[in-house]
């Protein structure tokens, strides 16, 4: 029997909740504020967490971070409840960790549906950790100290699943920290004083996000975006600055990861610069193939392959219908595939 801990000021919500998941077959706890409910977790390690963000004593934000403080509750399930459906609130408890929000009132279904998702996705989260080391190794192959520290801070941490097209963080965000891809694959854009949305980054599995913000202790300058199922990791900001002033090898690989992002970045400015629309294209595949693999399926809309290319999307649309007829893509259904990833690459510019 799973149990789920209910923290919520409003006896008849709380009580009524609990209710609700007895009768559904869960064991219920309630607490009537958040530091009640601080305890009553760290005592009894709940599988689930139900908090309220208005209480007295303690928000349900405080809730949260104490909690994300603490080792043994860290990797807890955490949904928001209330009543404030503004989005500043929404991202605000969804960057600080939360896997989800419910708006109240809400019904019985929606509060057991995004239970089951939730206990069901920590069960992924748990095979996840098993294999963080390697996510990691892939980064960088480097065994000093502050290197088996830092995989053992992303052992630790929770990760948070993605839907496509939802966000992870906004232009203007103040960082929480950096983000480590596990799956699926991200993408960072600005909007142009035009409208135009153009994509800066592409980001896969084992690849970081969010380095150079954190160093220059700013805010983020694009959007992130998931461009389908996407799992990542939040390395906190506090705990990465401190391995960095600990630990001079952690440093070394985040500017060979800084590096390696700024080649890529002047490489794409270069052929937006020089390139014919078809070879821009085709580089843009290239870097897809990549990600995804030659030979297999993926789906990008016409839209953002015009953002990565600089291009319109009526130019991507007769350029993608030539590469089909030459047989360098294919299609299936919605989904494009890379036949031929050496003649994109030489083909002539």
């Amino acid at each position: 029997m799973k149990t789920i801990l209910i923290i919520e000021d409003n006896e008849d919500i709380r009580e009524g909740t609990a209710e609700i998941l007895e009768l559904s077959g869960y064991k219920a706890l309630v607490a009537s504020n958040g530091r009640e409910g601080v305890e009553k977790a760290v005592a009894c390690k709940p599988d689930l967490i139900l908090c309220d963000i208005m209480m007295p004593e303690l928000d349900g934000y405080g809730v949260l971070y104490l909690l994300g403080k603490n080792a043994e509750t860290t990797d807890i399930p955490f949904i928001f409840l209330t009543a404030k459906a503004d989005r500043l609130d929404f991202r605000k408890g969804m960057e600080m960790g939360a896997d989800d929000y419910l708006t109240k009132p809400f019904l019985d279904m929606e509060l057991l549906s995004a239970i089951e998702s939730r206990l069901a996705k920590k069960e992924r989260q748990q095979a996840y950790q098993g294999s963080t080391l390697a996510h990691l190794q892939q980064i960088s192959s480097a065994n000093g100290k502050g290197m088996k520290a830092l995989r053992e801070m992303i052992a630790q941490r929770k990760v948070r699943h993605l839907k496509k097209k939802q966000v992870l963080y906004y232009a203007g965000d103040q960082p929480l920290g950096i983000y480590l891809v596990l799956e699926g694959n991200l993408k960072t854009s600005k909007i142009a004083d035009d409208g135009r949305e153009l994509t800066t980054g592409m980001y896969g599995a084992d690849e970081i996000l969010g380095i150079d913000t954190l160093l220059l202790n700013g805010s983020f300058t694009d959007t992130a975006e998931a461009l389908e199922p996407t799992a990542v990791c939040l390395l906190p900001k506090d705990d990465v600055i401190g391995l960095l002033n600990k630990y001079p090898d952690v440093g070394h690989q985040f500017l060979k990861i800084l590096s390696k992002d700024i080649h890529e970045k002047a490489q794409q400015l270069l052929e937006l610069a020089y390139h014919s629309v078809r070879k821009r294209l085709a580089q843009v595949l290239v870097r897809l193939a990549a990600q995804h693999g030659e030979n297999t399926s993926f789906r990008i809309s016409r839209e953002e392959l015009g953002a990565l290319a600089g291009m319109a999307t009526e130019t991507v649309s007769r350029t993608l219908t030539d590469f089909t007829e030459e047989g360098l893509i294919g299609k299936n259904g919605t989904a494009l595939q890379i036949l031929s990833v050496e003649r994109l690459q030489k083909m002539k510019n």
